[in-house]
């Protein structure tokens, strides 16, 4: 059980804080964005709550742990959901081993409590009526009315917000009321080729050079094409390749056979398609175009020095566009 807090004669039960280690890596401007957000600079001012957007998996969460990190506060986390209700979002009553009711507080409450920063992730996940609970938060009175615990909790000073949304279809829309609390808007990018590779090493040290060079390279021209495979992508497809590496002993697993086998299973089948996609957008082979091979990351379509041609080569390439023009 977590530590409690008297509130107005009422008892809560804490929640335990998140871990906030880890590194950002690139993108330094965004991350000095969001500790503008959070400044003061007098007495009559109050905090920000910006709301980040961009697309899953880039490190929105990543980024708020970071400045959270270096402004030396604990963090909380609050999952938002379509089924958030206002009670979870604030304070919940539990039915104790005695037969009392306790009242567990919220990360976010927790938070508010203790001077400490809440990420709402997702938050274009709820909906209005928990959107609702937290107008005051979100405005310069800075507190929230319990219902179910009947009382008000007023924020600690120190007390920081933000919230991120995925650039993806909503479960709802957030209200214009809210919208206009949750300012500024901040958008993470996908990060550059030297961010993703950094990236991708820290967090898998033991990977190797050639593994993740395979991987940036995806994932760069899928950024290039306004795909939505994205970093954490990036890390599970490496961990699973590299885990069929090291489980194949006996028959020794070649690292782009592993690779493209990750690959698809993490991403999917469409994912083998995706220099067919680029294709696609900037040529087309005589109406028919040419199955992803490992070298179509390195060399473009028709190169003499494409390793996995296989039965094309550059005379039968002109040929196809012949036959397409005669068919036309």
């Amino acid at each position: 059980m977590g530590q409690t807090q008297s509130v107005h004669n009422v008892n809560l039960i804490l929640s335990d804080p998140h871990d906030s280690s880890g590194e950002w890596i690139g993108q330094h401007e965004i991350l000095k964005q969001v500790l503008a957000c959070w400044l003061t600079i007098n007495d009559d001012d109050s905090p920000l709550t910006p709301r980040i957007i961009g697309p899953p998996g880039i490190g929105k969460t990543a980024l708020v742990t970071a400045a959270t990190k270096v402004r030396g506060q604990e963090l909380y986390i609050y999952q938002c959901t379509a089924d958030t209700r206002p009670e979870d979002l604030l304070v919940t009553p539990v039915l104790a081993e005695n037969g009392t009711i306790a009242y567990h507080a919220s990360p976010l409450v927790t938070a508010m409590i203790r001077g400490g920063v809440c990420i709402l992730d997702e938050g274009n996940r709820m909906n209005e009526k928990s959107w609702a609970s937290l107008a005051p938060l979100l405005d310069h009175r800075r507190y929230i009315e319990s219902i179910v615990a009947g009382v008000t909790i007023q924020a600690d000073p120190n007390f920081r917000c933000a919230v991120t949304m995925n650039q993806d279809e909503s479960t709802f829309e957030i209200p214009d009321y809210i919208l206009s609390r949750l300012q500024p808007t901040l958008t993470l990018k996908f990060p550059s080729r030297e961010d993703e590779k950094h990236i991708l090493s820290y967090h898998l040290p033991f990977c190797s050079d050639d593994m993740l060079a395979m991987t940036v390279d995806f994932l760069q021209k899928s950024h290039e094409l306004k795909l939505d495979f994205s970093t954490r992508d990036g890390i599970n497809l490496l961990r699973y390749a590299m885990k069929r590496i090291a489980q194949e002993t006996d028959h020794p697993l070649a690292k782009d056979v592993a690779w493209r086998e990750a690959l698809e299973k993490c991403l999917g089948e469409e994912a083998l398609d995706l220099n067919r996609l680029s294709q696609q957008r900037t040529q087309t082979l005589g109406g028919q175009t040419l199955p992803m091979g490992f070298g179509d990351f390195f060399f473009s379509p028709g190169d003499p020095l494409r390793p996995d041609l296989g039965e094309y080569n550059i005379d039968e390439l002109d040929d196809l566009d012949e036959e397409d023009e005669d068919e036309a």
